[in-house]
């Protein structure tokens, strides 16, 4: 077999796992103080004892929390397969009371095969479900309400939360109420009456520590010494892919994609553009992979305007900053055109242009949204006299002329001196 097609078969499996949720969060949750770990034996101890119980994940969105209850939900449906019923809302879709309860309602009919009626009102529903949960504990079936979104479901009288936790207060009722919120303060949105009823329990999923990411990489990214793939192949590509963990560049790439997108989801995200980057031919992993998945995810819209700028265009943006560099907050066309004589007088080049062309370039920048009027009002105004303002920052306009392979080198010059000098100033 070639070696493209060997790298093929590992590009179809790599891409597969990253698919996986099961896969991904299994070998986090080998720790017992993992919250796959923590949650599954909340849920099983109220199984096993016959107990109520209501609990909250808690965390930023892509940090794994739908992903570990979809887990735990999934071993405990295995291991008690005849005493679990699994009721799933999203706040998005059932956050209206009326519309939650029907779909208990629908769910518990379901699940029991009954017949589902959707003419029923609110306390028809809110009856039937009171009645099936105590029917369920009576049978030793344990009810596990899974509310995505959960903070959207504590708006409004929060009747659906006070019915549901109001019924898990008899005796003969046996539920789990499992909240999912990216919101830290989702326990305070509840009313005091619902409050009281909640058992206060919280687990919060931070981002993975620099230890865990380096066993989610090697999980993910490690071939099977036993699958279809050639050992000898399967043990090249793990003995490329150790030296490329090993190496300060890489461990830097990781480092600075985590500090701006540190969740789980945005690190699968990453890996599976590196992974879609792979040359075939070679057959491996290189760190030129994960360099061009940092850049494209890292792309900057306006840096690639900037790069489609005339070099007028780039004349009228390096202006505009000067003047708000010289915190002149409030400037138009005209303002602009006697900046740009005033950068001409300093550095006599042939890149001088006629007002009209000028103009036409300002309208174009208008067009391509790298400024902007300040306000909306004014429109009987001409455009020389409304008031506009950049809308990149220093940086971006900055990394843009650097890119920019015609740009005059006065003009990089200029902005840095612009910028420079009232910093000096500030220094004395």
């Amino acid at each position: 077999m070639g070696i493209e097609n060997l790298a093929e078969k590992a590009q179809i499996l790599i891409r597969s796992r990253l698919c996986n949720p099961n896969f991904i969060f299994k070998p986090l949750s080998d720790s017992p103080d993992s919250n796959y770990s923590k949650l599954k034996f909340i849920i099983s101890s109220s199984i096993i004892e016959a107990c109520n119980n209501s609990i909250l994940l808690l965390g930023p969105r892509g940090s794994g929390k739908v992903a570990v209850l979809e887990l735990v939900l999934s071993d405990l449906l295995e291991e008690y397969p005849d005493t679990i019923t699994v009721i799933r809302l999203n706040g998005l879709l059932h956050s209206e009371d009326n519309s939650a309860l029907k779909e208990i309602a629908r769910q518990l009919c379901m699940e029991h095969h009954l017949l589902f009626s959707k003419m029923a009102s609110f306390d028809d529903n809110s009856q039937f479900m009171i009645a099936m949960l105590r029917e369920c504990g009576l049978a030793h079936k344990t009810v596990i309400f899974a509310l995505d979104e959960f903070d959207l479901f504590a708006q409004g009288k929060q009747r659906l939360l006070y019915s549901l936790l109001d019924a898990m207060q008899s005796v003969t009722s046996q539920a789990v109420v499992v909240g999912v919120s990216c919101r830290l303060d989702a326990d305070q949105l509840l009313e005091k009456r619902v409050r009281s009823r909640f058992s206060h329990r919280k687990l919060l999923f931070l981002p993975p520590s620099k230890e865990d990411v380096q066993r989610l990489l090697e999980h993910i990214l490690s071939l099977p010494m036993d699958s279809s793939l050639a050992h000898d192949y399967a043990a090249e590509f793990n003995e490329k892919l150790q030296s490329i963990l090993a190496d300060e560049r890489f461990k830097e790439i990781i480092s600075n994609y985590l500090n701006s997108n540190s969740t789980t989801n945005h690190l699968l995200r990453f890996l599976f553009i590196a992974i879609s980057n792979m040359e075939l031919k070679s057959g491996f992993l290189s760190l030129e992979n994960f360099k061009a998945a940092l850049s494209s995810i890292q792309r900057q819209p306006k840096q690639e305007c900037i790069k489609d700028c005339s070099i007028l265009e780039l004349y009228i943006l390096v202006c505009m900053k000067r003047l708000e560099i010289r915190e002149q907050n409030s400037y138009n066309f005209s303002s602009v055109m006697k900046e740009y004589k005033s950068v001409h007088d300093s550095f006599p080049t042939s890149d001088y242009y006629a007002q009209n062309v000028c103009l036409r370039a300002f309208e174009h920048l208008l067009q391509r949204e790298l400024i902007c009027f300040t306000d909306n009002r004014g429109h009987s105004q001409s455009i020389e006299f409304r008031q506009v303002k950049l809308v990149v920052s220093y940086a971006e306009l900055q990394e843009g002329l650097k890119s920019y392979r015609s740009c005059p080198v006065e003009m990089s010059c200029d902005l840095s001196v612009s910028f420079v000098l009232p910093s000096l100033a500030l220094l004395r």
